[in-house]
Parts: C-alpha cells; structure tokens; sequence
C-alpha cells in the first residue's frame, strides 16, 4: 500500500495504471494496468467501519429516551446536529479538496469519530450529546468525498467497478450497526459505547496507510486544466443533468430509508409478525440492498450507465407499486427484487455525475454522498410525521409512485465515447 503511484490530472477522466501495491518495496511495479484491490479494499473496509459507527446513532436512541426522559423532538434534534455536519458539510469539504489534495485527511477525520464515540459514551447531559453526535457526522463528513477520490484512482480505469466496491461497504456497514447496537449497547448500557472506538481507531490506521499510498500522486503537482470533450455536454445541459441525478438518487434513497426506518412498524401493523421476524424481513431487504449496490457499477462499465439507471427504474417501479397489495411472503420476496434493483444503479448515478464534473469531483462526490442522502434521511423524518396521521400502509401507497421519478432520466445527455 505504500508503493508510490503516479497519476497525472487526466486520471480524472482517464483509465488509470497503478502498480502492485502488494509488491516488496524492492519490486517493480505491475506493467499492466489495472485496479489496486488492496486500496479499493482498505477503502471499501473504511467505508464499512465509518457507516457502521454512523448507524450507531439512532440505533441508541430508545436508551437515551429512556436515560435521560428525551421527547421525539429532542431525538429528532440529534438527528439534526449529525446530518447537520455528516451530510450538509460534504459539498464543503468536497469543494476545499478539489483545490488542494488532503491525503491524511481521512485518518485526522476518523480521529473526530473516535472522540465523539468516546464523548457520546460519558455524555451526561443533552448537550454534550448533540455535540458528540455532530463530531461523528463531521468524521463521516470528512471521509466521503476525499475517500470517493482515492477509490477513482484506484480504480485503474473501471470506475463502475471501484464505485461499486467503495458502496458495499458502507451499505453492509449501514446494516451491521444496528445489529451490534443490539448485540452490545442494549445490553451493556450507554458505557458500551466506548467500545467502538477501537473501530474508529482501526479505521485511523487503515486510513493512515492509504493517505501513504495517495501522498506521492499529489506532492509537487500542479493541477492543470482539463480540456472539454468536443462531444461533451454544453453547461447548460450539464446543469439540467447534475439536477436530474440528483433528483434520481433522491427517490431511490428516500425509498430505501422508508424501508430501513418503517418496515418493521408496517410488518407487525398488516401481519401481525413479531419484532423478530420483522427484523429478519428486513435484514433480507438490506442484504439485497447491499449485493445491487455491488453488481451494477461493474455492468455500467460494460454496457453504459445510462442503461443501468432505466433498468432500475423500469425495473423497480412494478414491483413497489405491488408491495402495499401483497400477502407476507411476497412481500419478503418483493423486497428482494426492490432492494437489488434499486441500489443497482448507485454506483452508475455517481459515476455518471463525476464524468460530467471532473474537474470539481470532490465536492460533486460531496454533494451525492453528502446533500441527497441527507435529504432522502430528512425526508423519511416526514414520512414518519405522515404516518402518524394516516398510517404506516398509506405511506408505502405513496411510496410506490417514487421510482417514477426516475423517468427525469430521458433529460440525461449522451457522453462521449470512453465516459459511459
């Protein structure tokens, strides 16, 4: 991992040669281009570390209401102070990288989420919690777009493919917090928290060792301007399309999130199902969530981006609109199709935004990371607000019609030839 690697500018939006980052210091490097899987792996495991303690959060929640007689509104102000800082600061952070490379970022970043995990452990009074949450929102914050970056250059030239490899980290990640909340810190108390600052730590020393890697391909460059493509998009039309993507990944979030946050609440409210089987239902739901997210970047890369976006909506959309209808084994079997289908074209929404801004990747990275899954997070807080008012089955009627959004895809332009 500490091979030095040199990529010029035109890596942004050209295949990369990386050498083997598993050779002795003493090796030559690796004549054929190709992904560095160790660095794509640290990332990805990264990714895994960083969302799992992320889901943390809210998975605590019922012991802070409980510890310290918190109302939903006050537990909807910690969610506040974390999005605050995990999601809304990305295109920030993006944007101050894009004009100075940080490769040890990542490791000082993680070093916010180690202290907060720590903080949030002792935490006594409300506002030392909210500030311990937003220390671990401003960890998350830091290690997206920068992250995003590191896996690009990695990639050697298959972007879908490293995209991929980055997101089911996070996605498995997203799905192991809850799990060890309940395996640890329900049982264990407020204390237990502390525990997973070890993973904080572990995160810092891969992270460390990545910024390593990274460190040679930034020292002593100057950044120089890249040339448009002569069959590239006018602005204009790149404006229309970076609204579209992210109206895209808007409505895919904001379905998986409805899903992630109510599911078990509408299995046990229409089948009668217990906790237990409801968070198996889920589980199953999240799986095929995370193995979506890992196929379809590689299938971008062969046959168009654009392609896999229209699949995921026409694909998706028959099997939501039947979900509010179907008995509780289709159901199970619904969630599977749903949850593939939809996270399939991730990695391919990304990519496709990145291509079309490569000169401003960070903070693009920071945006679909950071500001639309945030958003889809704020909006499943309404969908909560809406289903106290007219009940959980209501909410995934509406829900049905969200992929439907994803027919803004027609105003997506077509790029040149090798940005697919």
């Amino acid at each position: 991992m500490n091979k030095p690697v040199t990529i010029s500018e035109q890596a942004m939006v050209a295949p990369v040669s990386v050498p083997d980052v598993t050779s002795a210091p003493s090796a030559k490097p690796a004549a054929a281009a190709g992904p560095a899987y160790i660095v794509l792996g640290g990332i990805s495991l990264s990714h895994f570390l960083n969302d799992t303690m992320q889901s943390l959060i809210p998975s605590v929640y019922p012991i802070f209401k409980a510890s310290y007689a918190l109302d939903f509104a006050q537990l909807g102000l910690i969610t506040l102070a974390f999005q605050f800082t995990a999601s809304l600061l990305q295109p920030v952070i993006g944007h101050f990288t894009d004009r100075k490379a940080q490769p040890f970022s990542l490791a000082i970043g993680m070093g916010f989420t180690f202290f907060g995990l720590l903080l949030l452990s002792v935490a006594q009074q409300y506002l030392v919690i909210l500030l311990a949450a937003a220390l671990v929102g401003l960890g998350s914050a830091v290690f997206h777009p920068e992250s995003a970056r590191i896996a690009r250059l990695a990639s050697g030239g298959r972007y879908g493919f490293a995209q991929s490899v980055f997101q089911v980290g996070g996605n498995f990640g997203t799905s192991m917090g809850p799990l060890l909340a309940a395996l640890i810190v329900v049982p264990f108390g407020q204390p237990s928290i502390a525990w997973f600052s070890i993973v904080a730590f572990l995160a810092i020393m891969i992270l460390w060792r990545i910024g390593q890697w990274y460190k040679p391909q930034t020292t002593g460059k100057k950044m120089a301007p890249l040339l448009a493509h002569p069959d590239a998009p006018s602005s204009r039309r790149i404006k229309i399309a970076l609204v579209v993507l992210v109206a895209l990944l808007f409505s895919k979030q904001l379905y998986v999130s409805s899903l992630s946050s109510y599911y078990i609440f509408y299995l046990i409210d229409k089948f009668g199902v217990s906790t237990q089987a409801a968070q198996l239902y889920l589980f199953i739901f999240l799986a095929a969530n995370a193995a979506g997210a890992f196929f379809g970047g590689p299938v971008g890369d062969r046959i168009g981006r654009k392609y896999v976006i229209w699949f995921s909506i026409l694909g998706a959309l028959p099997f939501t609109l039947a979900l509010p209808f179907s008995g509780l084994f289709a159901s199970a079997v619904l969630t599977v199709f749903i949850g593939f289908i939809l996270s399939s074209a991730t990695s391919s929404i990304i990519v496709f935004a990145q291509e079309l801004v490569p000169h401003r990747f960070g903070m693009i990275s920071g945006v679909f990371f950071g500001f639309a899954f945030g958003i889809g997070g704020l909006g499943a807080a309404v969908l909560g607000k809406i289903a106290d008012h007219t009940g959980i089955a209501f909410v995934y009627q509406v829900c049905a019609l969200l992929p439907a959004i994803g027919l803004l895809a027609v105003f997506l332009p077509k790029m040149p030839r090798g940005a697919r």
